[in-house]
């Protein structure tokens, strides 16, 4: 009024200023994962309560509401994810602490690694042509179940959308992290190894990192899984293209 801003007018003018700086929305990533890893540990550690589905929901209501671009809030937060391509590099540290045993278990691990890959890829594609899903999203789905980077990078090999991938891959971790423990006592599989073994496969570094939580042999063999399944779904997928 009387041409002096109010509060409200200071507020949007901020903020138009704090958009515009890369390590805000790598601040409001770092933050939204805080939040998640609270609510985790608050719920006792309930599978349920997801860490990153919370940082997801908490990111998204943050964009929705401020109107922000996934393109504005990808260039400041772009560097968590150039952080996947060295993490998932740094899995072949437990695999060389555990190399020993891994070699005593090689031909079954070999075994159900093929077995479970074909598996995420196939039954995935099945469903969605099923119901009648186009030949650019099946592409983009079937290598859902490999870690983010290596995931994108095949679904662009193939003709798939990236971007959808980089989605599905993201739910497929989501939701195996979230039932992997009531379903493998559910199906009574004690041995922390196998336990680890199948979320590395079935749902990459989502899934590993829930294992790390429960147990830390299971977590170790779920991130053996979890760069083995990448390399075997790098290799499998072209080959199926033609069929998919």
């Amino acid at each position: 009024m009387n041409g002096v801003p109010d509060a409200t007018d200071n507020l949007d003018l901020l903020w138009v200023y704090l958009q515009q700086e890369p390590l805000l929305w790598l601040t409001a990533t770092l933050g939204a994962y805080a939040i998640g890893h609270y609510l985790h540990r608050a719920a006792g550690g309930s599978p349920l309560v997801n860490s990153v589905a919370v940082a997801i929901a908490v990111l998204v209501a943050l964009l929705v509401l401020t109107g922000t671009s996934y393109a504005t809030y990808f260039d400041g937060a772009q560097f968590v994810h150039f952080l996947l391509g060295p993490a998932t590099v740094l899995l072949a540290v437990p695999l060389y602490r555990n190399f020993n045993r891994v070699r005593r278990l090689l031909v079954p691990m070999l075994a159900a690694l093929f077995v479970g890959s074909i598996t995420a890829v196939v039954s995935a594609v099945a469903v969605a042509a099923a119901l009648g899903a186009s030949p650019e999203t099946l592409r983009s789905l079937a290598p859902k179940s490999a870690t983010t980077p290596i995931a994108m990078g095949i679904a662009e090999g193939i003709g798939g959308l990236a971007s959808l991938t980089a989605t599905l891959v993201i739910i497929t971790g989501i939701i195996g992290a979230m039932i992997v423990t009531p379903l493998l006592n559910l199906l009574r599989v004690t041995d922390w190894a196998a336990r680890g073994f199948a979320v590395g496969v079935a749902s990459h570094g989502i899934g590993a990192a829930r294992a790390f939580q429960v147990n830390h042999l299971a977590g170790t063999f779920a991130g053996i899984a979890m760069a083995l399944n990448a390399l075997l779904t790098a290799i499998l997928v072209p080959l199926l293209v033609g069929w998919i």
